[in-house]
């Protein structure tokens, strides 16, 4: 397989999503791609993040995974995002560092990228769907080529049956309600699989 670079950009405040992430970097590996997993500045003060041990857990369990920069959407060929909803829309976080990239958007450098998407809320109608089609929409104006699940594998009905991308509840524990592992493998696979066939077309 012609080699591809993948980047996993991800946003986390309470573990799903870094789960998530870390799945889909997995199954990026095992698909032959070089991968990056990479997470999204934490402007949120430290005292802020000290009240909630949640959050204070998940930023310490990443707290070695490197920052995603500009550098690293120029370098990848497909990148899958993960982030958790926010009335709907995309978290903030994540929303700053796609606005940071107006510079590489002006230059042309995110064109033809193949990309992907996964989310999180906290009941099964709590704006996933709608987060996933959000991102899409700021990928339509990089023009990016953009690889939903849809309704290619059975794990995707396993996982609730989302066909933008895999999505998942989190429940009063803290932990994933719906079973998402083997979609969220199935998903970063079908998008290394999709960069390579375009990548192999250009060559």
């Amino acid at each position: 397989m012609t080699n591809i670079k993948f980047a996993v950009i991800f946003y986390s405040m309470t573990g799903i999503n870094l789960q998530m992430a870390k799945w889909a970097a997995e199954a990026g590996k095992e698909a032959g791609a070089e991968v990056r997993l990479l997470k999204v500045n934490e402007p949120t003060p430290q005292e802020v993040i000290e009240k909630n041990p949640a959050w204070k857990a998940t930023v310490d369990a990443s707290k070695d995974i490197k920052e995603a920069t500009s550098e690293d959407l120029e370098w990848a060929d497909a990148v899958i995002f993960s982030v958790p909803t926010r009335f709907g829309n995309v978290a903030a976080q994540m929303k700053a560092f796609i606005d940071r990239q107006g510079g590489l958007w002006a230059q042309g450098k995110l064109m033809n990228k193949v990309v992907s998407a996964m989310s999180s809320a906290q009941n099964p109608h709590g704006g996933q769907e709608a987060t996933i089609k959000s991102l899409y929409t700021s990928m339509m104006h990089w023009g990016a080529v953009i690889v939903p699940p849809g309704y290619t594998d059975p794990t995707i009905f396993t996982a609730g049956g989302n066909p933008y991308g895999t999505s998942v509840t989190q429940g009063q524990d803290g932990k994933m309600v719906e079973d998402v592992k083997d979609a969220v493998f199935h998903q970063a696979k079908r998008t290394v699989q999709v960069a390579h066939w375009l990548k192999k077309g250009k060559e």
